[in-house]
């Protein structure tokens, strides 16, 4: 499945209210994303769920690697890399340093090509974090056989289930909802969904994508949230109040 999120449901924190309010004009202090030495940004996507995503290609790593920065309102909140096949190899958390990466032996790693091929894949596998946790990750994800069209990009749809145990086997997470797949560039992106945590606690979050902008399109690069934002509903609000 789209393996920047195992960690990162952080994505669905903004009101859903805004869904329907577009995109807030830039802000002059909206920052661009410059990715490492040795790295090439190939695009920048606009989500709902208040975060926008710069996916970028690094010169050092293995073939059909990508990697990708997730910022929110208050900045860069996940670093993430996946291979040519969406396995989650890393993800990273630059506010606390915690790191998570998938441990190499697995029952079924998670394969792009097979749920491209077959129109489904299963998944069960490991990740270990730095502080030595194991998480042991279980389910899969199904192409539905629909595609739509978003800001000139043709998706996939796919439904997915996701549970995630302790090492001892309790159940920590669980989720499932629907995500996107681009077959052109080679990975998932988030949609509707429902999780559930040990706790009891339930959420509902959307983290769509809604533009996509590549290398000479207005917007690339820029690392400001656009979509379901609170500042983005005051802003309209005084507009209207202005107008």
């Amino acid at each position: 499945m789209g393996f920047r999120i195992f960690l990162d449901r952080s994505l669905g924190s903004a009101a859903l209210a805004l869904t329907a309010l577009g995109v807030a004009p830039p802000r002059a202090e909206a920052a661009n994303f410059t990715p490492p030495a040795g790295c090439r940004l190939e695009a920048t996507v606009q989500n709902r769920g208040c975060t926008v995503s710069q996916y970028y290609r690094c010169e050092a790593d293995p073939e059909g690697f990508q990697r990708s920065a997730l910022f929110g309102r208050e900045g860069l909140f996940s670093l993430s890399v996946i291979d040519d096949e969406t396995r989650w190899i890393e993800s990273q958390d630059p506010v606390t340093g915690l790191t998570d990466q998938l441990v190499e032996e697995a029952e079924d790693h998670a394969s792009f090509s097979e749920l491209l091929e077959t129109g489904r894949d299963d998944f069960d596998f490991w990740t270990r974090s730095n502080d030595g946790t194991l998480l042991h990750h279980q389910g899969r994800d199904v192409l539905t056989g629909e595609t739509v069209e978003i800001d000139g990009q043709t998706l996939d749809r796919t439904r997915f289930q996701l549970t995630t145990r302790s090492e001892d086997g309790q159940i920590l997470i669980e989720r499932e909802g629907g995500q996107y797949v681009s077959r052109t560039l080679g990975r998932f992106f988030g949609g509707v969904e429902t999780s559930s945590d040990w706790t009891g606690a339930r959420r509902e979050t959307n983290d769509s994508p809604v533009t996509f902008s590549f290398p000479g399109e207005g917007g690339f690069g820029d690392t400001t949230p656009q979509f379901d934002c609170d500042q983005l509903m005051t802003q309209i609000l005084q507009e209207r109040a202005a107008s």
